[in-house]
Order: C-alpha cells, then structure tokens, then sequence
C-alpha cells in the first residue's frame, strides 16, 4: 500500500521539480500524509496551510475524487492505497 501525493505546478520548484510524490509512510490521516510530504519537502508546508495549520482557503485537497472539505478536512482517513490531489482553487467571473 502506498500513498501518491500529485502536485501543481506552482508547487513542483518546492519538491525538486517532481509532480507526483509516493510516501513511503502508511498514514491514518489526510494530516498525517501531509506531514510526511513536508518532512521531506518542507518548502510546501507553508504554501497550503496557514500558521494555524488549517488548509488555506485558495487551495483544494482531494483524497481520490472528494474534496477534503467535505470528509473530515485534514482528518480524513486514509484507507490505503490512495492518491492526494493538491489544486489552487479556480474562481473568475
């Protein structure tokens, strides 16, 4: 079981240019996944949570096709093998 973290492009200069990152750790949380991205690439951190820890607003998690914000937020669990999706929101008029 692995865990693939994919990432935009505004984020892949913080992960070496790489747009798809597999954890070696078996996290239980969306948070816990998180964390182990940032252990090893921490130049991400700050750009998609606050200070406070909570996801910024200008960003979106998907654990599979469902947004974070409608499962738990960052203590969506993990059920194995999935796949996080990091997206700037998208807004316009």
């Amino acid at each position: 079981m692995s865990v693939a973290v994919v990432l935009p492009g505004y984020l892949r200069p913080f992960a070496d240019g790489r747009d798809r990152i597999v954890l070696d750790a078996q996290p239980a949380t969306v948070g816990d996944a998180l964390n182990a991205l940032w252990k090893s690439y921490p130049g991400i951190r700050d750009r998609v949570v606050t200070e406070q820890g909570a996801v910024r607003p200008h960003v979106n998690i998907f654990l599979g096709p469902e947004s974070i914000r409608f499962t738990g937020g960052l203590g969506t669990a993990m059920t194995g093998s999935d796949e996080l999706l990091i997206l700037p929101a998208v807004s316009g008029g």
